[in-house]
């Protein structure tokens, strides 16, 4: 990489210089980061030890825990460092590392939501044969396919991104190497990067967004023939937090890389990452544990167990 580029390092202008404001944002971002952690390995925990939670819905859910404190541990630690200036500066290899990891996570999470409504859709409007189609060897085929998607096309983006020339000024406006941000100190067009993102953006944000509004107007017309109330609330509490968790990571996602650009891009570019690079993460153990009966009885199942020991 030296010989494409003078750059060495970067420095992370991360967010306000006030030293009062940055230990306020470190003291909310380190409680956010630690419940990303605590909440997203408890859901793994609870998945892994109860049986009645070896289901094909719950599979998908692990691997989007994994996903979520992977995402969340690529780019926090640094910026929790930064806000206490010790870690303003990244070096090209770990800036690349950022980028490739961070793109991975994100492509790999969209196509497990889009599978996670696929698996909804079957449960609901096919459930007498729910468990001939969703059986062991199509989820870890389904699995597999959303990792490899992400690995091969995060490996794309981010491998021609760094192999653009940098040379300075090297400060990124981000809180972390942030592949538009840092495509903004490539001192060569990047005209053709872009294009290759928002193709990206299309096929693992558009069209999956396409198939979870398509997998779920097929449930809704199957909860308009349901006349039992029991049956709504059933149905309404299994896909409402899929929904939700759906609503906040494509909305942010569409509106930060396919949005409308602005003079004032990269601050709302800042808000928009430490809203899904955090913030979402932590409200994802959250959401499907409130809202699930058989989470919640788990929990309560290990909460005795540990009180009995």
């Amino acid at each position: 990489m030296q010989n494409e580029t003078s750059v060495t390092e970067f420095i992370l202008l991360g967010f306000s210089s006030n030293p009062t404001l940055r230990l306020c944002l470190f003291s909310i971002f380190s409680v956010l980061y630690s419940a990303t952690l605590m909440g997203n390995t408890l859901v793994f925990v609870l998945i892994c030890l109860d049986y009645r939670l070896h289901s094909p819905m719950y599979f998908f859910l692990c691997h989007l825990s994994i996903v979520d404190i992977c995402y969340a541990s690529n780019n926090v630690p640094h910026m929790l460092r930064n806000l206490i200036g010790q870690g303003r500066t990244i070096s090209f290899a770990g800036c690349g590392t950022q980028i490739h990891l961070y793109l991975i996570f994100a492509l790999t999470e969209c196509v497990l939501l889009a599978v996670m409504s696929y698996d909804r859709y079957v449960a609901i409007c096919h459930p007498l044969r729910y468990a001939l189609i969703m059986n062991w060897r199509l989820c870890l085929t389904l699995a597999t396919v959303s990792w490899v998607l992400g690995f091969l096309f995060g490996t794309l983006q981010a491998s021609l991104a760094l192999h653009l020339p940098f040379c300075g000024p090297c400060e990124v406006d981000h809180f972390f190497c942030e592949i538009l941000a840092v495509l903004k100190l490539a001192c060569t067009d990047t005209t053709a990067n872009k294009v290759l993102i928002f193709a990206v953006c299309v096929c693992f944000l558009l069209f999956p967004l396409a198939l979870i509004l398509i997998s779920y107007l097929h449930i809704l017309a199957t909860i308009l023939r349901i006349r039992s109330v029991a049956g709504w609330h059933k149905t309404f509490s299994t896909c409402g937090s899929h929904l939700i968790v759906v609503g906040l990571f494509y909305g942010n996602a569409i509106f930060m890389y396919m949005g409308p650009g602005s003079s004032n891009s990269f601050g709302r570019e800042k808000v928009l990452s430490l809203f899904y690079s955090l913030i979402s993460p932590s409200l994802n153990p959250l959401i499907y544990s409130l809202r699930n009966k058989q989470v919640k009885e788990a929990l309560l199942k290990l909460q005795r167990r540990k009180i009995v020991f």
